[in-house]
């Protein structure tokens, strides 16, 4: 196996540190729904974790939840809620949206909040050290006490000041020096320290839960090309200087940005789609194949076409799939394919040829059972080898629902139905439970004639892409 280094900008041998790949992503800031930029981004991360464990790798994954820092404060602030009620529920759908990806659960997915004393311990170590000084309720970390500062993101000083934000702090020594730990503000959450109340700089949170659970040196360290500098510079200057200058990260990986015309899509500029919009029209393996077509650390532009296409075409895998094998004559060898795909995949990951030699085998398949041939084998090597790039093979009927519309119209429809006289159970939290439940208590009101809330039910269920059918046998349900 080869793989591309941001840090030293060529494409190398994987040879691990240990017996166990120890692999760090960097996760969330949780304030708001995640779009299908954050799906980008971990779908090639779970592509790369299940390709090493294809190969027979043991694999240690971490991946961190941001949930305290600027924004998070400022976003919860506006809505009049705490720091801790936004996390939460955003944390929470987010692991939902994850789930309904069919991306695997990290092993570790750590909190910031739950981080703290791991922080302060290495923040002092580099006051310390003389990499970092305090002053007054605030730690920085000397940037210019590093000769290699840079040396990730390729940037000469006079790039980074212009590619950074720069606090405004008379009391830094030099402009570029970047924040360990945060005086307290009023109203914002803040733990004690030997330098009064505040809370981590963002830089630190990824170097103390990195090395918290995988130690000081890891070898894969994940994340957007947006996040190159300048928080992993940070992090390679942190951790190192803690360390006594042990390389930090063996292998740096970094995708390309999704974009939605000429500009990359994200929270702040408000151009994006959430993941939950998306599954809405296409499905999981949709998703997978219109990221996975393109070399995860090129750039990939959102356009309808090309969704449609990938939803196309995850349609033929999973007819393909789902076919009865009728021939009988000679078998179709799939170790072409094989060899193909884990080619491909040795090479930096290369997905898109990965996934060429899946339709090119599923169109072998197809064509060598009009012709008479056994082809059960290939067909089952054909799903092995999709399940290393994550997909399913599932239908949009078989696609998980988005159970928050759907959740909030059993709750009103409940209400009016006990309003009019209708026994009704309590509301599931699954979407068979909630179907259930419409359907029968749909059934109730037209026996007492209660058609226009009946109604209601249907039309509501057309508006979030469900339909009822209605048979001698009883009442049944599909996605559109």
């Amino acid at each position: 196996m080869k793989i591309s280094d941001t840090l030293t900008g060529q494409k190398t041998d994987f040879k691990p540190l240990s017996d166990v790949v120890t692999m760090y992503v960097c996760g969330i800031n949780p304030y708001a729904d995640s779009h299908i930029g954050h799906a980008m981004s971990y779908i090639i991360f779970d592509v790369v974790r299940r390709y090493l464990e294809f190969r027979g790798y043991k694999v240690k994954h971490v991946e961190n939840v941001t949930d305290v820092e600027d924004n998070i404060i400022n976003h919860a602030n506006r809505l009049g809620i705490t720091v801790k009620e936004l996390t939460t529920k955003y944390t929470q759908r987010y692991f939902e949206d994850m789930a309904a990806l069919n991306i695997l659960k990290p092993h570790f997915t750590p909190l910031a909040t739950e981080t703290i004393p791991e922080i302060v311990n290495m923040a002092k170590v580099l006051i310390d050290k003389g990499f970092a000084y305090a002053v007054g309720g605030n730690v920085y970390f000397r940037v210019k006490k590093l000769t290699d500062y840079g040396k990730l993101s390729k940037r000469n000083p006079e790039q980074m000041m212009a590619g950074t934000r720069i606090e405004a702090a008379e009391e830094k020594e030099d402009p570029m020096d970047f924040a360990l730990w945060k005086e307290a503000k009023p109203g914002e959450p803040s733990w004690d320290s030997p330098w009064g109340k505040g809370r981590p700089g963002w830089h630190i949170e990824c170097s103390a839960m990195s090395m918290k659970f995988l130690g000081e040196q890891i070898d894969i360290h994940g994340g957007g090309q947006d996040v190159v500098f300048p928080h992993h510079e940070n992090e390679i200057a942190q951790s190192e200087s803690y360390t006594g200058k042990k390389p930090f990260v063996k292998h740096w990986l970094h995708n390309g940005l999704l974009q939605l015309g000429s500009e990359k899509m994200s929270k702040s500029l408000g151009n994006l789609i959430t993941i939950r919009d998306a599954l809405k029209k296409y499905t999981p393996d949709g998703l997978r194949i219109f990221i996975l077509s393109s070399y995860y650390r090129t750039p990939l532009t959102y356009t309808q076409e090309a969704m449609d296409a990938a939803q196309t075409g995850a349609e033929r895998l999973q007819r393909t799939v789902a076919k009865e094998s009728t021939g009988k004559g000679a078998p179709l060898d799939a170790k072409f394919y094989r060899d193909r795909f884990v080619e491909a995949m040795d090479d930096d990951f290369n997905t898109p040829q990965a996934i060429a030699a899946l339709f090119d085998l599923a169109r072998d398949i197809n064509r060598a059972e009009e012709d008479g041939k056994a082809a059960g084998q290939a067909r089952r090597t054909l799903i092995e080898l999709g399940g290393v790039l994550g997909l399913t093979f599932k239908t949009r009927e078989t696609a998980p629902l988005d159970l928050e519309p759907l959740q909030k119209l059993a709750v009103d429809i409940s209400g009016k139905a006990k309003a009019a006289g209708i026994p009704v159970g309590a509301v599931s939290e699954d979407a068979d439970g909630i179907m259930a439940l419409l359907i029968s208590v749909r059934k109730d009101l037209r026996k007492v004639k209660q058609f226009q809330l009946a109604d209601e039910i249907r039309n509501g269920l057309t508006a979030i892409g469900i339909t009822l059918e209605d048979t001698p046998q009883g009442t049944t349900w599909k996605k559109k």
